[in-house]
C-alpha cells in the first residue's frame, strides 16, 4: 500500500498544462510547463491521439520533452497536460512467467493481470549499512563460473564481450539453470526478431516459468529503452521485499548508456568522454547499486557489457567494471573454436569468491589458472613444436592434462551442472596438477 505522502507526490502537481513552440530533431519545447524532471505528458495531436512524453530537462523558460512514439500530428501550439510527476509501475506475483515492454505492459498477447503493488522506477539504493554481508554462493550451473569464478547472493557481475561470442546463450543458461528463485531479465536494444529467439531458445519454457521479461529493442525511443532498465531493477526490488532470492539480467547495459547518451545531448548536455556527456556516469552506480542483499532477500546482478571492437577499455565498459564485484571476459578466439562457453578464465575474476568458497575450492581453482597461465604463456612454442619437454613441470602438466581441463571448462549450452558437482569435478584435477 502507497502511504499518504507517496499518493500526494505521484498525483501532483495536477492540471499543469503548456504549449509546443518548437520541435528539434526528437525533442519537443514546451513553453509555461514548469514539470518535474522525469515527469510524464501527454501531447494531444490534431488527429486527436495522445502521445506521451517525458521531461529530460529545460532550456530557459522552455522544458524539454522526449517522445514515447511517433511525433506525426504535433505541431507548434499543441497541448502538452501533465500525466504523473512520478515514474512508477505495477508488480505483483501474476507478472511471472509474463513478457512486458518498458511501460510495463503485457506484449505476450495474453490477457492482462491484476498487479496490486505500485513502485517507484526510480529508489534510492540500499544503505551501505543496511547490507548484511555476502557469505552464501548461488549456484548459476555453469561449470566454469561455479569452479572457477564462483558467485554469491547478492552480488554483481559483468560479462564483458563482443558481439557474436555467445553473451545471450550464456545469459540464458544461467537464468535456466540457476538456484535464484526468480528470474528478471531485461532486453535492451536488442534486435526485434532476437527477443523471440531469447524467450523459446536460451530461456525455454521452463526459465520463463519463473521469471519476468522486460523488452525494449532496439527501435523503441531512448527513453523506453532506458526506462526498461529501470522498471526490471524495480521488478526485481519487490521480489527481492518479499523474501525471495532474485537473479536479474540485463542484456546489456551498454545500451543503457547509449540511450542515456542520445537523452543527454538531446537536452543539451556537452559530450566529454569519447562522446558520452557526464550523465552516463552518474546514473550507472545509481542503478547498478540497487542489487544486492538485504535482510529481506537478495537481488543477484548479471550485466553483459557489449566491448566496441573488443576492446574492453572503452569509457563504458571500464566504469561498469570499476563498479560490479567481478567481471566475466568472453573470447572470440575461444567462440571461434566452438569452446562454450568462451569464457577466458584467465582475464575473469569474481571479487567475492574467497568469501564464499573453502580453502580446498580456492587452491584447486588458483591450481587450475596457474596451468592456464603456463600454457598459454608456452602456447607459441608448443604449437611450433619448439618447446623441450621437461623445461617447466608446469607446462609439462598443461600439455598432460590439457584435454581434461578443456572438458571441464566446456560445456553444452543445454547442460546444467550442480554446484558440488563442479566443486568435486574440479579437485579431481589437483591429483595431476603440481
Amino acid at each position: 500500500m502507497l502511504t499518504l505522502d507517496e499518493h500526494v507526490r505521484f498525483i501532483l502537481p495536477v492540471g499543469l498544462t503548456g504549449r509546443v513552440t518548437r520541435i528539434v530533431g526528437l525533442t519537443v519545447s514546451v513553453s509555461g510547463f514548469p514539470a518535474p524532471l522525469g515527469a510524464i505528458a501527454k501531447l494531444e495531436s490534431e488527429q486527436g491521439t495522445v502521445l506521451e512524453a517525458e521531461v529530460i530537462g529545460f532550456s530557459g523558460e522552455e522544458t524539454l520533452l522526449l517522445p514515447y512514439g511517433d511525433l506525426s500530428g504535433v505541431r507548434r501550439g499543441t497541448r502538452a497536460i501533465l500525466g504523473h510527476s512520478v515514474q512508477g509501475a505495477r508488480v505483483g506475483d501474476a507478472m511471472l512467467g509474463r513478457i512486458i515492454n518498458g511501460r510495463g505492459r503485457f506484449i505476450d498477447g495474453l490477457p492482462p493481470a491484476i498487479l496490486p503493488r505500485h513502485v517507484n522506477l526510480h529508489s534510492i539504493p540500499v544503505p551501505p549499512m543496511q547490507r548484511p554481508r555476502i557469505n552464501e554462493p548461488l549456484a548459476t550451473g555453469v561449470r566454469a563460473i561455479d569452479g572457477m569464478l564462483t558467485c554469491a547472493k547478492g552480488q554483481r557481475l559483468g560479462i564483458f564481450a563482443g558481439s557474436g561470442v555467445g553473451k545471450s546463450t550464456l545469459l540464458g543458461q544461467i537464468a535456466r539453470s540457476t538456484e535464484a528463485d526468480i528470474n528478471v531479465v531485461v532486453l535492451i536494444g536488442e534486435r526485434g526478431r532476437e527477443v523471440r529467439e531469447f524467450i523459446e531458445r536460451d530461456l525455454g519454457p521452463d526459465g520463463l516459468a519463473r521469471s519476468v521479461v522486460v523488452v525494449a529493442t532496439g527501435d523503441d525511443p531512448a527513453v523506453l529503452r532506458l526506462r526498461a532498465a529501470y522498471l526490471g531493477t524495480a521488478i526485481a526490488e519487490y521480489f527481492r521485499e518479499t523474501g525471495r532470492d532474485v537473479l536479474l539480467v540485463m542484456d546489456s547495459i551498454t545500451r543503457f548508456a547509449l540511450a542515456q547518451r542520445e537523452i543527454g545531448l538531446a537536452a543539451g548536455e556537452p559530450p566529454a568522454t569519447r562522446g558520452y556527456p557526464p550523465s552516463v556516469f552518474s546514473l550507472l552506480p545509481k542503478l547498478l547499486e540497487r542489487t544486492g542483499r538485504t535482510n529481506s532477500g537478495s537481488i543477484t546482478g548479471f550485466y553483459t557489457v557489449l566491448v566496441e571492437g573488443d576492446d574492453t577499455n572503452e569509457p563504458v565498459s571500464d566504469a561498469v567494471r570499476g563498479i560490479l564485484d567481478g567481471h566475466i571476459m568472453l573470447s572470440r578466439k575461444l567462440a571461434q573454436q566452438g569452446h562454450f562457453p568462451a569464457i577466458d578464465i584467465l582475464t575473469s575474476i569474481s571479487r567475492l569468491m574467497p568469501e564464499i568458497t573453502s580453502d580446498e575450492h580456492r587452491k584447486s581453482a588458483t591450481s587450475l589458472r596457474q596451468i592456464l597461465s603456463a600454457y598459454q604463456q608456452a602456447e607459441d612454442l608448443i604449437s611450433i613444436g619448439a618447446y623441450q619437454s621437461g623445461s617447466n613441470t608446469a607446462v609439462d602438466a598443461a600439455i598432460r592434462t590439457k584435454e581434461q581441463i578443456q572438458s571441464f571448462l566446456r560445456q553444452s549450452p543445454t547442460e546444467t551442472e550442480l554446484l558440488t558437482n563442479s566443486v568435486v569435478r574440479l579437485q579431481q584435477l589437483i591429483p595431476i596438477i603440481p
